[in-house]
């Protein structure tokens, strides 16, 4: 089961407070620190940062 270990499933939640979440995998190797990517937030129809929750 290597495939989880180094690759897994993550959700992205919105610093907006909005509850909208994203999902997607990281690479632990590469990124071993909690993700932040800029995204749209359909709630508030804006670009804000998800950040990776554990």
């Amino acid at each position: 089961m290597a495939r989880n270990d180094v690759r897994p499933v993550i959700k992205l939640r919105s610093t907006a407070g909005t509850g909208t979440t994203y999902v997607t995998r990281k690479n632990r190797r590469n990124t071993p620190d909690r993700l932040v990517l800029r995204k749209y937030d359909p709630k508030i129809r804006r670009h804000v940062e998800f950040r990776e929750e554990r």
